[in-house]
Formats: C-alpha cells, structure tokens, sequence
C-alpha cells in the first residue's frame, strides 16, 4: 500500500497528522481522487500545495445529507468544487438518455457515485452546513455552463450554473494560474468587485462590466432561439486572451459577468505544472475497492501540448484549453518518461504522446501570439489558411527521444492527430515515422462523415481529403512493409445530417468493407457550437437552416445504416431506405445494404450472396468461352427478359461497377477512391 503521506489528505486523521487545525481549503470532486496530471483535482490540489497552503480533498461524498461536508470541520478560506474529469449529467447518461451501468471515475467502476448536476447540489449542501462560506466552482461542468445554455437533459435553456449553484466565484478553463489568483482573493476575503480585474472567472454583479460585450439576457434566451444563437456567437467569438472582451449577460436583477480568458501558460509554467510531485495512481482508500479505472488510459501516456485550433463544431475545447497551442519542452516530457519506467508496473510501453490534438506542436501561426486568433475565421477549414505553419519537425524529433529511453519498447501515439494538418504538410517524414514506430497495428482516425454537407456543419475536411490521407498511408504502409488498418471514427445524426446523408456513409462504410463495432451518436453537450445548432436548428454563424435529426426513431435509423450488417439493424435500414427512396439499395446485389424481408439472419444472407455470386461466375465463365459469332448480346429483348428475371425485383444486374471492390477492412488505408 502507498504511503498516505504522499497523497493529499482526504480524512480527519490525515489532517491531524499533519500537524493542521484545519484545512485552508477543502476540494470537493465528484471523482474519486487521482494523484495523476490528467485529472483537474490533482493539478489544482498540487498546485496549490506548491504554493504553500493547506488543502483537504473530499471527493465524491455523500450528497444525502451534510456530514461529509462537515468532515475537516469550516476551512479557513472556503471550499473549491468541481463535478470531476467530465460533466456530471455525460458521465450518468448515454446520448439517447439511458442511464449509465457503470463509471470510471469511482472506485471498482461503480455506478451512481455523485449526483446529477454535482456542482449545483454540492453548492447547495456547503451553503447549509456553512452558511455564506466562499465557495468557487471550476472544472468541465462548471467551465461549459457558465452563461444560460441549452440543457439537453431537460431539453430547455439553464442559467448559469453560477446562479444555479450560489457559488461566489467560477473559474474556467486550464486553472493553475487563475487558481491562485482565486485563493489569495478567497484568503483575503477581498470584496466581489476585485473579480474585475482578474482573468477566467465569472462572478455576479449589480451591472454589467464596463467595457463588456452584453449579450440576450438568459430571460431572452428562454423566448428566443435568434437570441440564443446571438449569444452564443459573441460567447463563441470572444474566448481569446489576447483580442477577446468581457462579456456580461443578465439573469434577472444582477448580470453574469465573465472577465478576459486567462492567456496559456508559458512553457516554463506548463513545464512547471509537471514538477509537482504526483504518484500517478489512485489514492490508497481505494486499494480494496479495486482501484480507479480511469487511470488504466493516462497512467502511461504523456501529454505534451495543450490547446487546438482545429474548432470542430461539436468540440468544446476553445471554451476550455483555448484555440492557442501551447507546448512543454523536451526536457520536461523526457523526464515525465523517465519516470514512467520507473513505475514497478511499467512494461517497457508509453502508451501516448499526446495531447488535444498530438500532432499540434505550435500555435497555428505567428500572428496567434500577437493579435490573438481570428474571429469568424478557422485555421483548417474550409482549407489550410496560408499563414498557418505546418510543421511536424519537433514532434518527430521529440518521440524519436522518448523511444530512444532505456526500458521503452515501444511508444505510442493514441491521441487524435488532425489528418488534413498531416496532408498540408509538404514532407511525408512524420506520417512514415507514424507508420514505422508508433502505431500498434491500427492508426484510429477521426473523418467523422462523408457527406458534403455534414462535414461542411461540422467544420472538418471534404471527404477527398480524407481519400487522399488513405492513399497516402496505404502507400506508406506498402514501402515500409507493415501491414496496418485504419480505422474511422464517425459520428451519427449531427446537425446537418438527414437520411440521405446517413445512406452515402453507409454505402461508404460498403465500399471500404467496414462496420464499426461502436457508433457514437451525436451528444448535444453545452458549450459547443453542433448543440447550439441542435437547439435552435440554424448556424448562428450564418444564420441559415440546419437540419435536425431530432426523433428517437431516426437517430436510431441513422445509427442502424452505420451497422446495416448486424442481422437486428434489417428491419431500421430497410426503413430508412424507404423513407429515403432508396429501395435500390434492399436485396442481394453488390450494391444493396440489406436484404428483402424473409430474410432473418447474417448467415442465411451471407449464402445468398454466396450462391448469387456462384452464378455470376458461372454466367460470366459462359459468356466469356462462347465464340464472339455465337454469343448473344445483352441488348437482345430475350437476353434483357432472362437477366431482369435471374435478378428479380429491385436486384437488377449493375449495369457498371468498378472492376475489383476491395473488401478488406480498410487494410492498409486501401478505400474505393470513387466518390458515390
């Protein structure tokens, strides 16, 4: 067992034994405690441990009553709470509102650990044990539901989680400098007016800021969608440290105010956060519960860069790390690995080297740094903005470091890497690196759609991009003589994407021989721009139409055309089809995804197909002996009558197709190049 000392104390005792009267502050998380950097409690506890208070950890108490919260006795300063790693109502519920079995962030995986909407019933908890004890809230939940928001569990628009909650102060985004910031306030017991002059926070006030962007009032945000997408936009817009304003917002007689972003750490700080002496495991209490899951995909990985600026619509990461990429050095992440193979269950593997998105490794260009991003415009889409530097150069050199550690087998690269980034980039050096060191087999790759005008909502790359990234990788493969898949992640009924849509991917999905195991549906989750969409049904950028797959019945088409071929998707697919006029593509041709009805399983399909094939070769053996003279053509009424009939209804013979489908799994990146 780890010796306790080394963790953050989370009991009376531990406090007693550590010579304390009482705890300066008390973390409340909805997680179970992580001694790791990829969790949000342990940065923040070691963070201010470092500089020098005294900080107990309650984590994921419970909420039936105060005692928990009167565990350490009333702090000297007040309490920090947080949901956890993510949202408290995503870490309970599926997409389609089904509750969740099981949870990672508690001990042996156990489910119904923390309450819905944790920030708001911790708060509430706090206020009656403690009274007007500060209180400031920060993490995911927190950090997404700052301003009033659409609330897809209660399909409705919240205010923000600072009324909601009766915090004092909330603080959003990547927290080791605003954290500081918070506690001198907190330990001063300074007036509410100082929140002005700091960075990354929202509190309430009388008025709105001067010098402030005011947005619709939450009040008109609740009447009007166009005044919530009005809103949203300037939220959305001015999430930038450098160019970006306050913004002030009304609920009912005081104002949310948010303050400027703080700006990312420099590499000296970020290479600082990683010095803090975490022990990359779980707290000791849950030894004999079996551990925390959750630490089994970061305890071997390393992140090396925060912040993306590839702005995909469905992404929350410009309201959280920013769209300025910032870096740690190659000192920093050499001695993280280091230590890593130091681990005693260490076996010679890094299982990432990554981040957001792995292969950013600088800010998109120069001017980032100086004026800021640009408003309304992306660096990646529709295309590759000229001023962007597409370099892969020091994240070769960086892995070629790391796996050049004594005890490293292997290293990984698991995050997601932006393949249009990869394409832009005149050099092939860092994907034949990929392809020779740092992929295990299959390189998972996010397309996320097909379809034009689904990608086009999403902000991500045209599918010949995508094509062209597979040919590439295929060819890279093939010189290096490794046998590698890639694998699609896609997403199924985003904003934009109709029947129509899903049918182009499912006949993608075809083509390349392709079911994935697991569809991921579209998660109207706050603080993106898809949600927004999905409430208000327009681009508030644009302000055009979107279209919203919105039934539960055609959400569950769309994810039956993602698997057309499990035998229990049939009857949806055939439904789909129809809906969308597209009985072509039901029966047992090559081009069809399902069968006729009558047919019940994927083995009496598959010998349909089996026999149909069978007589196609042997049609085709025929024709292809018979003397040129003798042979009939196809053109003739009777030979027209023979093949419709051998066909049969709605399976008429392809009159073209390509003349070899490849039918791997994508193997080696090889797809049908022709676009449907």
């Amino acid at each position: 067992m780890a010796d306790r000392l080394l963790f953050p104390p989370t009991t009376f005792a531990d406090i007693c034994q550590r010579g304390w009267d009482a705890p300066d502050f008390v973390y409340v998380s909805g997680d179970a405690y992580v001694d790791h950097p990829s969790f949000g409690a342990a940065v923040i506890v070691r963070t201010l441990e470092a500089a020098g208070y005294h900080v107990a950890v309650l984590a994921q108490p419970n909420w039936k009553n105060t005692n928990d919260f009167k565990r350490f006795g009333r702090p000297n300063y007040g309490f920090l709470v947080s949901s956890g790693v993510i949202d408290s109502m995503v870490n309970h519920y599926t997409a389609a509102k089904r509750r969740r079995s099981s949870d990672v962030y508690t001990p042996g995986g156990r489910a119904a650990r923390r309450p819905d909407r944790a920030v708001n019933v911790y708060c509430r908890l706090i206020r009656e044990a403690y009274g007007d004890i500060p209180i400031a809230i920060g993490g995911v939940e927190a950090s997404l539901r700052r301003f009033a928001h659409y609330d897809y569990w209660d399909d409705a628009v919240r205010p923000s989680i600072l009324v909601d909650s009766g915090a004092d102060l909330l603080m959003f985004g990547m927290g080791e400098r605003t954290i500081l910031v918070t506690a001198d306030w907190m330990s001063r017991g300074a007036p509410a007016w100082e929140c002005a002059k700091m960075r990354g926070v929202c509190f309430l006030s009388p008025a709105a800021m001067r010098g402030s962007r005011e947005i619709p009032s939450y009040e008109d945000c609740v009447k009007s969608k166009k005044k919530y997408g009005e809103a949203f936009l300037v939220q959305y817009n001015e999430q930038d440290p450098i160019r970006g304003h306050a913004i002030s917002q009304r609920h009912g007689d005081s104002y949310v105010v948010q303050t400027v972003p703080d700006m990312p750490l420099s590499r000296e700080e970020l290479d600082h956060s990683y010095t803090l002496p975490y022990q990359r495991t779980w707290h000791p209490d849950y030894d004999a519960l079996g551990g925390v899951p959750a630490i089994e995909e970061v305890q071997f990985s390393i992140a090396h860069t925060r912040g993306c600026f590839g702005s995909c619509s469905f992404c929350a990461i410009t309201f959280l790390q920013g769209r300025i990429v910032t870096t740690r050095s190659h000192e920093s992440v050499i001695d993280e690995a280091k230590a890593i193979t130091q681990m005693p269950n260490f076996k010679g593997y890094i299982h990432d080297v990554g981040g957001p998105t792995a292969n950013f490794r600088r800010a998109a260009c120069d001017k980032q740094l100086k004026v800021g991003t640009c408003a309304g415009r992306q660096c990646l889409f529709p295309k590759p903005c000229p001023n962007m530097v597409v370099d892969h150069t020091d994240y070769i050199k960086l892995l070629r470091e790391v796996r050049a550690l004594p005890k490293v087998k292997k290293v990984f690269v698991r995050s997601g890497l932006r393949y249009d980034y990869i394409m832009a980039d005149k050099s092939d050096a860092f994907l034949r690196e990929l392809c020779q060191y740092h992929v295990s087999g299959q390189l998972k790759v996010a397309p996320e759609h097909v379809s034009p005008k689904v990608l086009a909502v999403m902000g991500k790359p045209g599918r010949d991009v995508y094509d062209a990234f597979c040919e590439k990788y295929k060819r890279i493969n093939q010189e290096l003589g490794k046998e590698q898949y890639l694998v699609p992640y896609l997403i199924s009924s985003h904003p934009g994407s109709d029947l129509s849509a899903a049918i182009e991917l499912a006949e993608y999905l075809r083509d390349i021989n392709h079911q994935p195991e697991q569809v991921q549906d579209f998660y109207p989750t706050p603080g993106t721009l898809s949600t927004c969409m999905f409430y208000t049904g327009f681009d508030p950028r644009t302000g055009k139409p979107v279209y919203i797959p919105r039934s539960p019945e055609e959400k569950a088409m769309q994810r039956a055309l993602l698997q057309f071929r499990r035998p229990q998707n049939f009857d949806l697919v055939r439904k789909a089809l129809r809906q969308a006029h597209r009985e072509d593509l039901i029966g047992t041709g090559r081009e069809c995804l399902v069968p006729p009805e009558g047919v019940k399983t994927a083995h009496e399909y598959a010998q349909i197909r089996r026999e149909r094939k069978e007589r196609e070769e042997r049609r085709e053996m025929r024709e292809s002996r018979a003397p040129k003279s003798s042979a009939r053509s196809d053109t003739h009424p009777a030979a027209k009558s023979r093949t419709a009939s051998a066909y049969g209804k709605n399976n008429a013979k392809p009159t073209s197709r390509p003349a070899q489908r490849n039918r791997s799994a994508q193997k080696t990146g090889g797809v049908n190049r022709k676009p449907r």
